[in-house]
This record gives structure tokens, sequence and C-alpha cells, in this order.
């Protein structure tokens, strides 16, 4: 039984700048702005949709078979997936791009500045859900809009339930064609500004959208989420944390632990609370592949926090 993660690869390259942006910012010559900020602190993370999503997936001991395009400087990431054991059998090299790239610089206010390159993940469409054997469920993460489109028809026609997350892909999609992607998808999983915003271009309440599928969950940072069947509205807690490190990655790890709860057939409690579970320990380290535990310790903190064990 394997998940099939399509959605994005990505660099994330993070500055830190030791001082105030506004320092620099004269408001009145944005008009010419020319500024160069000095950021002696810097890391390079492994990132994108479809890595986080199998990371988390795997540290469950699930199956995750992520596809997705990158670009031709994918080796150190190549590497990273070897040594995690993560299947990158269909993760396709469109020669002559760069893998996709965020380059954010923040400030001591933390105040971000991000430029975003997409690069190979706009040939994200030339992966096909038939090339991958096996596939028992699937998710539609953030990608290339035309991969996105067509890895959801591709999905629906084979019959393979699975998940549509949107997330920062939702504003390249009209009204009419996110109404489709809710057609087609068995579970919809957005944040609770995602969801306001697939409520207005689509005119759908949440418990509408959830009368189309099995299930649409909603996640609200630490007040927990939402879980809303065609029955009821299920409150998930949020779980407890040591301390907040970095907020980067939590709705993929959130979405790893959905996969693993549906791939072994757990009621929603238990899949929400393992979801929450996992965005909870994502948020103590830096980076959205840097968390590590065993599944004992998940066992015990779940139990710690819920006051039930994992059946």
């Amino acid at each position: 039984m394997s998940a099939l993660i399509c959605g994005s690869f990505a660099f994330d390259t993070i500055m830190v700048f030791k001082d105030h942006f506004k320092n620099h910012i004269l408001p009145d010559k944005v008009h010419m702005l020319n500024v160069s900020f000095y950021v002696p602190e810097m890391r390079r993370e492994f990132g994108g949709c479809a890595g986080n999503i199998a990371y988390n997936l795997q540290l469950l001991g699930g199956s995750a078979v992520p596809m997705g395009a990158v670009g031709d400087d994918f080796a150190p990431y190549a590497k990273w997936m070897d040594h995690c054991g993560i299947d990158r059998t269909h993760v396709k090299v469109a020669e002559g791009t760069y893998t996709a790239q965020a380059f954010i610089t923040t400030d001591l206010d933390d105040n971000q500045i991000t430029a975003f390159h997409p690069g190979a993940m706009d040939a994200a469409h030339l992966n096909e859900i038939s090339d991958a054997d096996g596939i028992t469920i699937g998710i539609v993460a953030p990608d290339g809009r035309q991969g996105m489109l067509e890895h959801a028809a591709q999905f629906a026609d084979a019959d393979i339930p699975f998940i549509f997350d949107p997330g920062q892909g939702l504003p390249m999609f009209e009204g009419e064609e996110l109404k489709d992607f809710i057609d087609k998808a068995t579970w919809v999983c957005v944040n609770d500004y995602e969801s306001q915003m697939l409520q207005e271009r689509t005119g759908l309440s949440p418990h509408e959208i959830a009368e189309q599928v099995d299930a649409m969950i909603v996640t609200r940072g630490g007040e927990g989420s939402h879980i809303y069947t065609d029955k009821n509205r299920i409150e998930i807690p949020a779980a407890s944390v040591s301390h907040l490190h970095d907020p980067t990655g939590c709705g993929d790890a959130f979405r790893g632990g959905l996969l693993y709860g549906l791939m072994n057939r757990l009621d929603w409690e238990t899949t929400g609370r393992i979801a929450a579970l996992l965005g909870a320990i994502k948020i103590e380290q830096h980076g959205t592949q840097n968390h590590r535990f065993t599944l004992d310790e998940f066992r015990q903190r779940y139990k710690e926090n819920f006051g039930t064990e994992i059946d």
C-alpha cells in the first residue's frame, strides 16, 4: 500500500538580516528602490510539498512515493532522499532548468522578503499517474498549474482516492476549476485562510463541500483543526509543543499524518490527532525535514497529549 504524493520539490535558502528592514527602506524612495542587505547567517533547506509530505509519511512508517519535476541542480536533494530511504523513481529531471527555489530574507522583526523561482515545477505535468504502480491513495499538493489539473484528472480516471490540497496554488484557479477539483477528489484539505478563499471562489461552505467528498479538513494553527463530514464537524485539538521554532512545513507534516491515518483506515479522531502531533513535532525544529523520532517516541507523545493510545 503506497501513497503517490504529487507536488513540488524546492530548495529554501533562508538568510537572516541582523537589523530591521524599516531602517534601510526610505518610504519616499520606494519608487526607485535599490537596497542591499548584509546577511552573515544563511542556511539551505530541502523543501517543497511533495518532499516534505513524503518525509513525514516515511517517518511514520508509511510507504511514500513522491512525484514531481526537478532541475539539473537536484543532486544534493537526491542524496538526502536516498539517505532517508524515500523513493525517487518518479522524480523527473527537466533538463536545462533549476529546481524550484525560494530565497527568503528575514529581519529582526520577523518580516520577510521572499523571491520564488518555480523552475522545473512548471514541468510537473510531464509526470503521469499511470507511471506509478501499486498506488492505493494519492494527494494533489501545490505544484505547477497544469500538473495539478492533469494529476487530479488522472487520479479520478484511475479510480484512485486522493486528497486535493491546493495550498499556495489556490489563487491559480477560478471557481469552476476548483469545483471540478472538489468533484474529482475524495478529500479536501486546506488551512483556515485557504478555506475562506475556497468558499469565496466556489460559493460553497465547508459543509457543502463535505457533502461532495468524504471529508473536508481545515487546519487552524494553534487552535487545532476541523474535520467536516456529511454528518458533522469533528473538533481536533492542537498538540502541545515544547518550543516554537519554525512553522514552515507544519501543514505538510499534518498532511503526512492524514495520509498515514487514511492508509491504515483509522477513524477521523485518531487520524486528526496523529496529523496534529506531527505538525507540533515539526514546529519544534528549523527547516521542514530536520525533525526525527522513533515510532515508540511518537506513540508515547500521542498518549501524553491525548490520553489514549494509537490503535
